[in-house]
């Protein structure tokens, strides 16, 4: 469950996003201004770790912006902090990409083969429980009932608009533009207004 406050972010999310995602080696080459098109959350198992994906759109090209936030720096993770963020209820926020940050690339993949993981956002308001959904919806799933092991993925490099992950066992691929597909056997995929077919967000296969 994500729990959403009211509260005033500095920097907003359109303005990180805006400000980061043109100097990312994934963003297109056409250029243009970042349209938010809308986000969904995962839940974190330890209930520490915010984890959204924003997709945006540049020059005409959907993104796949994977964020996580955090109350304290990541180690040995200099180099994928976003930026630090000022949250009016809950103080400092340390901002990363979240396809370096191992929680994330965890969930995604656990996400992209059960269905289930999708964080349910609830706001408190004048006392009363409200929804706050997600501007996209997603839908994911297709392995069996096994225990499978979804952390220990490291990133293969040089692949930054589909980078892939690798564990003992499985292969995580991730498209930062996603692509219109039908969903794969394990595998994640995406719609919102004005996109009724699904477009594929990440996929999963055995090594």
């Amino acid at each position: 469950m994500a729990l959403f406050h009211r509260a005033t972010l500095t920097p907003s999310k359109p303005d990180l996003l805006a400000a980061w995602v043109p100097s990312q080696p994934w963003c297109p080459a056409s250029g243009g201004a970042v349209e938010v098109v809308g986000a969904f959350r995962f839940d974190d198992p330890n209930g520490r770790v915010g984890m959204e994906t924003h997709l945006v759109r540049v020059g005409g090209t959907v993104v796949q912006v994977p964020l996580t936030y955090r109350e304290a720096p990541m180690d040995g993770a200099d180099d994928a902090v976003v930026t630090e963020m000022h949250h009016s209820a809950l103080g400092t926020r340390w901002v990363y990409d979240g396809l370096a940050d191992r929680d994330f690339v965890m969930m995604l993949a656990a996400v992209a083969m059960t269905g289930q993981g999708e964080a349910l956002g609830l706001v408190e308001s004048d006392g009363r429980w409200l929804i706050a959904p997600a501007g996209v919806r997603i839908q994911g799933g297709g392995w069996s009932q096994e225990r499978v092991p979804v952390d220990g993925f490291e990133l293969v490099p040089g692949q930054p608009v589909a980078p892939v992950f690798r564990n003992d066992r499985f292969e995580l691929t991730v498209h930062r533009h996603p692509v219109a597909a039908d969903r794969p056997h394990m595998g994640l995929t995406a719609t919102w207004e004005g996109q009724s077919d699904p477009v594929v967000l990440a996929q999963v296969r055995e090594r």
